[in-house]
């Protein structure tokens, strides 16, 4: 299983966390999706044929943005 851990900005309430998760969920492949509304950040693990660029896409195809450091 992959893993991916990313910031994302505009998650400010539990709404847009459902939101966020229900959208990568529909993406074949991704397993867990764990949402940190204190940091910001997605927890994501994944399998084939799901790829880190789907899911980017996803991302900010909901309406977030995700935070490059």
């Amino acid at each position: 299983m992959n893993h991916m851990l990313c910031s994302v900005s505009g998650i400010q309430n539990k709404d847009q966390k459902t939101q966020i998760k229900n959208s990568l969920k529909k993406i074949e492949g991704v397993g867990e999706v764990g949402v940190n509304l204190a940091t910001g950040t997605l927890d994501i693990k994944y399998n084939d044929p799901a790829t880190e660029g789907d899911i980017k896409n996803r991302i900010e195809n909901t309406g977030f943005q995700i935070v490059y450091e």
